[in-house]
């Protein structure tokens, strides 16, 4: 009787044991996920917003705890209910057009920013061609959504774009900006761009504190040719680089960074590209002492990454990371380890 009460015992203790290695940190009362090495101090957890094409469906989100190995939340996070619902007047072709997947709603490109009182902000493009505003929404636990708003910003202009809109939060300034790129009107292209086969886009940004009320829109960096895709990283006060895609075709369609001592620029240094051809929708993430610059491959279908300490030197990254097949451009943010349980016990209740 004594062996089978130590037996009982023992068995009880190691099922304490192995609960304890599986279970999440906050005790959500589910398996941890293997997505990546668990945090051995943080307890914060990667999350990896992103779309599926072609941006019918929504928002997804993935995970990680390593900021390497990626893992799906399942089903869409945020369905597009705005957008891509008229024609517009195209100038190049004189003529009014339909736009791509006209009338469904799309989105594209999305990009969140956890403010300072706790609410997530999300913007993204509405519509490949004939929009002059981008999407906002914002959620406290990025389950339940406020309503989804269209923000006018290039109501001045005959361009018929907003495309890739990155949103960054600067606690010095306590203000959010908002970056994206536009097309330029052909009476205001350069040589470079007149050579190229694509049309010119330039980057622009605003300013806001509530998205109630903004700033007048400011063009952001003009290097004289096409560029879009723009990503902003903070790595000290008074020291920032803006991270963006050369999109000159033939020839280029890859990435390099340029550097400013403020976020409302300028910015100046252009480092060498260095990302393959065809690469584009970069996002950083700090791991340890290192940056991950995620790009995306997307004539291959895939992701890809560098590894930098300066932004100077790039280091090939690819062989050390996974994702889903299918995640396309948008950003990583770093969330507690109970905001993803949430997510995950909210995913396999719908």
């Amino acid at each position: 009787m004594k062996k089978f009460f130590l037996f009982l015992l023992v068995s009880s203790l190691l099922s304490v044991a192995v609960g304890a290695q599986t279970a999440c940190p906050n005790k959500c009362g589910r398996p941890c996920p293997q997505a990546g090495v668990p945090s051995k101090s943080s307890g914060k957890v990667y999350l990896f917003a992103g779309f599926r094409e072609p941006a019918l469906d929504g928002l997804r989100l993935l995970y990680s705890r390593d900021g390497l190995h990626w893992d799906s939340i399942p089903g869409i996070i945020l369905r597009p209910e705005i957008g891509n619902d008229g024609l517009f007047y195209s100038h190049a072709e004189q003529r009014w057009v339909e736009p791509k997947f006209y009338p469904h709603p799309i989105m594209r490109d999305p990009s969140i920013v956890q403010g300072p009182d706790g609410t997530f902000h999300l913007v993204w493009t509405l519509a490949w061609e004939g929009e002059k505003a981008f999407g906002y929404a914002s959620s406290r636990d990025l389950i339940h959504w406020s309503e989804q708003r269209r923000i006018p910003v290039m109501t001045d202009s005959i361009t018929n774009n907003v495309w890739a809109p990155e949103v960054f939060y600067d606690e010095q300034l306590d203000s959010f900006f908002v970056f994206w790129s536009s097309a330029l009107p052909r009476s205001r292209y350069t040589a470079a761009d007149s050579l190229g086969i694509n049309n010119a886009q330039r980057m622009y940004y605003l300013t806001t504190k509530d998205f109630r009320t903004f700033s007048k829109v400011k063009p952001y960096y003009d290097p004289g040719f096409n560029c879009i895709d723009g990503f902003l990283v903070k790595r000290a006060p008074g020291d920032y680089i803006f991270i963006l895609k050369d999109n000159r075709k033939p020839g280029f369609s890859n990435l390099f960074c340029v550097f400013g001592h403020s976020p409302n620029g300028p910015f100046d240094h252009p480092s060498a590209r260095f990302a393959p051809t065809y690469s584009e929708g970069p996002c950083v993430v700090k791991v340890g002492e290192e940056y991950l610059i995620y790009y995306d491959a997307y004539r291959e279908g895939r992701f890809g990454a560098v590894s930098t300490r300066d932004f100077l030197h790039f280091t090939p990254a690819d062989y050390r990371i996974s994702l889903p097949a299918g995640h396309k451009h948008g950003t990583i943010i770093t969330v507690d380890e109970s905001r993803l349980c949430a997510l995950l016990r909210h995913a396999s209740s719908r």
